[in-house]
């Protein structure tokens, strides 16, 4: 074979080889493009022909332990604009502001921009979208989210909390459950074209991807229970002219919520509209001195620890007692007492001398195993814990006040739920506001049974102050105004003074009235606390609160088909002698009948001394103004007939 042929066949051969490799290489990367790497490209592809707009995940539903729906998720829709759509960016801004409640300029500002989307207004009304689908502007969608509904309004609404636009919980069970009630995001695909554009405008429902509801909560509490229980309260802090007020109900035996309610409270589907301070659940959140509805804590310490029995007498001082260089007064002078008279009558002597037997450390053990002085646990944010100092630092003055309930602060679910631990035979239950918990396709994800914290004192003892506090509501007791046609109530009256934060002691003028009790006294299904926070006028527990008491007690007995226990006759009201707030006792009379004592009046306000005057039937000189710095007679001096009184006030420095 001539070189010339042979030249030629190699060259043959080395384009044939080119052309293999050329095609393997093509094949290869054919693979590489089409199963290899195809994951990788397809997502490279979209992100070129696809915008994708995270929307706000669907939240579980809440419902109360009856399945009524508290809190639920509901489809709105939500407007969007995309500018380089729109040929009339001035009318098209004054079309959207005039049904959207909106800033023409603003939007305008928007419209104008070069921007493939915006959001026009998230969560449009059903009305608002309506309108503005009917004047079909273009370059104007719409998209379904879920806003966050709350059907009954205000009911529950310091328990339920609210959530933002995202919607992420902001306060209350909301909050405190957002993790588990958040379901998994959606989003919107919008197509666009080679130039980048949009296509297809209109409805995105069609484009709507992904998103899973979040987990739904079934609460302890009762939709109809909370209803009379919110209903009640407001009705009796605006018969009182009071600030605020409190009320929880409980279930002594499983330590379950049945309704929390406060007032001024506010409707969570416009919560901007209401103050911060109204979003606030005050019955777990405020701490204040529980007056004498801490003395049946006080008497079951001292039986259990077998220091004296319902029957034991204990000498109360004729009305007036001396203890760590303060003076405690009753309101009647009492000489013997039995403890359970102590209990019925609300003695402070009675208490006081109580108190001592146990002394410090058992005392504050005591407390402490009620569940004072610590968070409950309960599923809420910002549970206070209250205030109870170590008895280290109690001085004798401060045993005595701690007796009946001053120099210690407490929530109103601390103290519901301690009155529980009566009520049930000794046994502290732990607090739920929460039943269970279940998951989008409606299995069970969580239950959660009642649970024994500790048993507090024997069921002996939880039965004899049960009894006590039966007398409590006898027709000549405080608590009369709190009895339940047909039922046996267990219950204590309190007036607590509240403390001033000028003068650093207690105020003259401000008094937190409440009545806690339970029924049926005999086999009790309900414990009922109604805390009213400076009444007006009335300011005694007796008066104030316990008729809130039973008012919530008659229809929460009837919803719940409780069977009475006795005849239903409805017994005429007695005239009824309220126990006074603890010390001090502005302008008391001596027990002997000496005369007037001059009130101490030490850091008080003009206006505190006038009606200071006024309860005290003295006629007091002010000079100057401010808050009083001296006075004649010194406090809890007697005043001689003819004698001159004044105060002496200046600007606080």
């Amino acid at each position: 074979m001539s070189s010339s042929r042979r030249w030629h066949n190699l060259r043959i051969r080395i384009v044939a080889v080119g052309f293999i490799l050329a095609f393997a290489l093509i094949g290869y990367r054919a693979l590489s493009l089409q199963v290899l790497d195809h994951e990788l490209f397809a997502q490279r592809a979209q992100r070129q022909y696809q915008r994708i707009i995270r929307l706000p995940s669907q939240r579980g539903t809440i419902y109360d332990r009856n399945g009524r729906e508290l809190a639920l998720s509901t489809a709105v829709d939500s407007v969007y604009a995309e500018p380089h759509h729109i040929d009339d960016p001035v009318g098209t801004a004054q079309a959207l502001a005039r049904v959207l409640s909106l800033q023409s300029q603003d939007l305008l500002a928007g419209l104008n921009r070069e921007r493939r989307f915006m959001w026009v207004k998230r969560q449009i009304t059903p009305r608002e979208s309506e309108s503005l689908r009917a004047l079909n502007l273009r370059g104007i969608g719409f998209i379904r989210e879920h806003r966050r509904y709350y059907p009954n309004f205000h009911l529950a609404g310091q328990v339920l909390g609210f959530t933002g636009l995202d919607p992420r919980g902001l306060e209350g069970l909301e909050l405190q459950y957002d993790g588990l009630m958040q379901g998994e995001q959606g989003f919107l695909v919008m197509e666009r074209d080679g130039r980048g554009e949009s296509l297809d405008l209109g409805d995105r429902d069609a484009s709507l991807r992904g998103g899973k509801p979040g987990h739904s909560l079934w609460l302890t509490l009762d939709k109809n229970l909370q209803h009379i229980a919110e209903k009640e309260l407001a009705a009796g802090v605006r018969e009182a002219r009071a600030l605020a007020g409190t009320v929880v109900v409980m279930d002594p035996a499983t330590g379950r919520v049945l309704a929390m309610a406060g007032q001024p409270d506010y409707n969570p589907n416009a919560f901007q509209r209401s103050r911060p301070s109204h979003w606030r659940n005050r019955a777990l959140c405020d701490a204040f001195e529980p007056g004498s509805t801490m003395k049946p804590f006080l008497v079951a310490a001292a039986l259990n620890e077998g220091l004296v029995t319902p029957g034991k007498v204990i000498y109360c001082e004729n009305g007036i007692y001396r203890v760590g260089g303060r003076t405690i007064r009753d309101i009647r002078r009492h000489q013997d007492l039995t403890v359970a008279d102590i209990v019925r009558v609300s003695s402070n002597i009675g208490s006081a001398k109580i108190g001592k037997m146990l002394e410090r450390e058992r005392y504050h053990d005591y407390l402490s195993r009620f569940g004072f002085g610590v968070r409950s646990g309960i599923d809420f944010p910002g549970e206070a814990s209250g205030l109870m100092r170590p008895p280290e630092r109690w001085f004798e003055a401060d045993l005595a006040a701690i007796s009946f309930g001053q120099g210690i602060s407490v929530t109103a679910l601390q103290l519901a739920r301690a009155t529980g631990a009566i009520a049930n035979g000794g046994l502290l239950m732990a607090a739920d506001l929460v039943e269970k918990v279940i998951d989008n396709q409606g299995n069970l994800v969580e239950q959660r049974q009642p649970r024994t914290v500790r048993r507090v004192i024997s069921e002996s003892v939880a039965h004899q102050v049960r009894d006590m506090m039966v007398r409590v509501v006898d027709e000549d007791s405080g608590g009369a105004l709190a009895r339940v046609p047909g039922f046996t109530v267990a219950g204590k009256t309190g007036t607590a003074q509240k403390a001033d934060p000028v003068t650093g002691g207690y105020s003259a003028d401000k008094r937190l009235a409440s009545f806690v009790g339970f029924l049926p006294a005999e086999d009790p299904k309900l414990v009922i606390l109604v805390v009213i926070d400076e009444p007006e006028g009335r300011t005694f527990g007796g008066q104030v609160a316990a008729p809130v008491f039973s008012r919530i007690a008659q229809q929460a007995v009837r919803h719940l088909q409780i069977t009475p226990t006795e005849p239903l006759v409805q017994r005429p009201l007695p005239e009824i002698v309220f126990e006074e707030p603890q010390l001090p006792l502005f302008g008391s009379p001596r027990p002997s009948g000496e005369g007037l004592v001059m009130p101490d009046c030490l850091g008080m306000s003009s206006r505190q001394v006038l009606q200071t005057m006024e309860r005290a039937r003295l006629n007091i000189r002010l000079k100057g103004s401010g808050r009083v710095v001296e006075q004649h007679p010194a406090p809890h001096e007697s005043i001689s007939f003819g004698s001159e009184v004044w105060v002496r006030l200046a600007p606080p420095t």
